[in-house]
């Protein structure tokens, strides 16, 4: 696998934009999105663009986001090193890679099988280990909860009430939801039992999907 000078710029121009074109500020989300190689998590036929600001097909009608839309949702987490995170859907493994090299402890549930195969041969090959699971997301990970924090990476119409049982109390849950373009949301759980709720902008995903294939 190859991860060359000529990536290596294609990469350093990426994290640019996304400083200074989408405002993106957290140091260690850029820091983190210049190490890992996002071209490796992509079909061969699409190297000359893997670091431009778009969604690619990975396979089983899923995509990989773009590169702002990881970078946004991973700025709104707020990660700290050692955190532990419940990704749901690994995709390629792009997104559960970034949180890796940003020091998390990340479990990752993917409901397509060889996507989950292909993400954590790829993972390991690179050096990063995961938890990763073939199941069911929507079911969150309940052996594994608590969490402190829990990203979503397709569009849903509501927040699964499991993924709120399973974050901690002062935890945040990042989750596009709505059914055609979703709103980015956080949800941060209070310790009254009750949720602060913050909406940022439009996105598109792929639908969540419920059942494991």
């Amino acid at each position: 696998m190859i991860d060359d000078f000529r990536h290596k710029g294609l990469r350093r121009k990426m994290v640019e934009f996304l400083r200074e074109q989408k405002d993106i500020s957290d140091a260690n989300v850029l820091n983190a999105m210049m190490v890992v190689p996002r071209h490796l998590f992509l079909d061969s036929s699409f190297l000359d663009f893997a670091y431009q600001d778009q969604a690619f097909p990975i396979g089983s009608n899923q995509t990989i986001s773009s590169v702002y839309t990881v970078a946004f949702q991973t700025e709104l987490l707020n990660v700290q090193k050692k955190d532990k995170i419940l990704e749901i859907g690994t995709g390629s493994g792009y997104q559960t890679a970034v949180l890796c090299e940003m020091g998390a402890k990340v479990y990752s549930v993917e409901r397509y099988l060889d996507l989950y195969k292909k993400a954590k041969r790829l993972l390991k090959v690179l050096n990063y280990h995961p938890s990763l699971v073939h199941g069911d997301g929507y079911l969150g990970l309940e052996k594994e909860a608590l969490f402190d924090k829990i990203i979503v990476t397709c569009g849903v119409s509501e927040v699964p009430p499991l993924l709120l049982q399973q974050l901690k109390i002062g935890g945040i849950l990042v989750i596009p939801l709505g059914l055609n373009d979703q709103m980015m949301t956080t949800i941060i759980k209070l310790e009254n039992g009750e949720i602060k709720k913050i909406e940022y902008e439009n996105f598109r995903f792929v639908p969540f999907l419920r059942n494991k294939s």
